[in-house]
């Protein structure tokens, strides 16, 4: 598919399209603006124009490119963001396949990246090419025990799961096992689905063979609402949960009426009007809600374009650590902007509260996670 590319040159109140300028600090940005993971990616790429148009007195310039949801793709955004466009950091990208094949390029280049997909492999195990590389989305094994956990408070004892045939899918499904087992539930079905498949109904008759008291999807965006609203048509009744992957409206207007009283965990991002007034993360999720909001109406945000938000409040914090030991558009200042990322503390986000290190790049921990319930077309706050 064709790729677009938009410099964004923050000066004055225009967004200017043209070639980055070298002496300032250029972000390089990929993310999944057409495809199968659009509904994650445009509201990410509406996010990079919101972010701050001068960092440390310096200027800064994003330039974005849309992979499409394609790996290729990817990767050649990446090596071109680098090599052509001399980028002092890489943004992106909006899913787990193609934030990892990224991964080669940017440690090489030795150019910090901030991905906006979600699986704990993005950054683990911890190893010379990991390290150029950090996250914002909540790894999955944090949304599994919150899933486990209201799983158990409802009583359920089996339960079947389909996912992505991909990385998302197996990661959760590991991930969603060890969980499982922790509260003793026993998992009668794993199916698994292609992101671009327009039928699961062999999959679905399946789980419904096994009469399993809940179904976890593990998908992401629109092609999540699928296994659920072919089970719905054939009958099953049981509870239904979804991943963090699913929250934003797209998700909402594509599985309709198949999808009220579904349960997830996500952001806090997601509903932080519900939040109360003593919730740590409730002033900053409500600043990006606001931005946002501001920008594309009311009721437009989602947690996707929030994990895109996080990485330019990542590298807000960042940049003027790393400026003081080099000037952008350098090697050292690449290294000191990774440097200055793995030493954040107590960073306020719109997801949650950022403490990185040497071991943890993704730095989040409970205070990023809320349950959520799908309620007459919105989300409901789950206490």
């Amino acid at each position: 598919m064709k790729k677009t590319c938009i410099t964004l040159a923050l000066a004055g109140a225009g967004l200017l399209a043209g070639t980055a300028a070298l002496a300032d600090i250029n972000v390089g940005v990929t993310v999944s603006a057409t495809g199968p993971a659009a509904s994650l990616g445009i509201p990410e790429k509406n996010t990079i124009a919101l972010m701050p148009r001068t960092i440390g007195g310096e200027k800064v310039n994003y330039i974005v490119l849309d992979d499409a949801s394609d790996t290729t793709n990817g990767v050649s955004n990446t090596r071109k963001l680098i090599s052509e466009n001399k980028v002092d950091i890489i943004l992106g990208s909006s899913t787990t396949p193609v934030s990892l094949a990224m991964i080669d390029v940017a440690a090489e280049s030795k150019t910090p990246m901030i991905s906006m997909a979600a699986s704990a492999r993005i950054v683990e195990p911890m190893d010379d090419k990991k390290k150029w590389v950090f996250k914002t989305p909540q790894n999955d094994i944090m949304m599994s025990l919150a899933i486990v956990e209201h799983m158990a408070a409802a009583g359920v004892k089996t339960v079947a799961f389909i996912g992505f045939s991909d990385a998302y899918g197996e990661g959760w499904y590991q991930e969603f096992a060890k969980a499982a087992d922790i509260k003793k539930l026993k998992i009668v079905a794993n199916e698994r689905y292609n992101r671009t498949d327009t039928s699961v109904t062999g999959q679905a008759l399946k789980i419904m063979s096994a009469k399993p008291d809940a179904v976890l999807v593990a998908g992401s965006g629109t092609p999540a609402a699928l296994p659920q609203k072919t089970l719905k048509e054939r009958g099953y009744t049981g509870k239904y949960y979804q991943t963090h992957g699913v929250a934003n409206a797209d998700f909402l207007r594509v599985g309709g009426k198949d999808v009220e009283g579904t349960f997830l965990p996500a952001g806090p991002v997601l509903v932080a009007d519900q939040l109360p007034a003593s919730h740590p993360v409730k002033a900053s999720a409500m600043a990006y809600v606001k931005a946002y909001e501001g920008a594309h109406g009311k009721g437009s945000v989602s947690t996707f374009g929030a994990h895109g938000w996080d990485s330019g409040v990542l590298m807000t914090a960042a940049v003027p650590v790393a400026l003081k030991k080099a000037k952008p558009g350098t090697p050292e200042f690449r290294a000191a902007l990774r440097d200055a990322l793995e030493q954040l503390k107590e960073v306020p986000g719109a997801h949650g509260i950022f403490t990185m290190s040497p071991n943890d790049h993704l730095g989040l921990d409970q205070r990023a996670r809320v349950m959520v319930k799908i309620e007459n077309g919105s989300w409901k706050y789950q206490p």
